[in-house]
């Protein structure tokens, strides 16, 4: 049986860079992380397919880590 994490990592996502002019799928993926506006910040959980989505769209976005209690 798998062991629990203690405490379980967070991610804060800021947009920092217009999705215009970029491919349909970027500006999906951006929508699909909860970004609307440009220094908007959404806090989700740290899961690989999350890690997936940011390393997708790393040019537009700063991530920042924190521990979730």
């Amino acid at each position: 049986m798998p062991k629990k994490k203690q405490s379980e990592t967070m991610l804060s996502i800021t947009l920092v860079k217009s999705p215009i002019g970029y491919p349909e799928r970027t500006k999906a993926t951006v929508k699909a992380l909860g970004l609307r506006h440009i220094n908007q910040t959404v806090v989700h959980a740290d899961t690989p397919a999350m890690r997936g989505m940011l390393a997708k769209v790393i040019h537009m976005v700063i991530i920042e880590e924190q521990v979730a209690k």
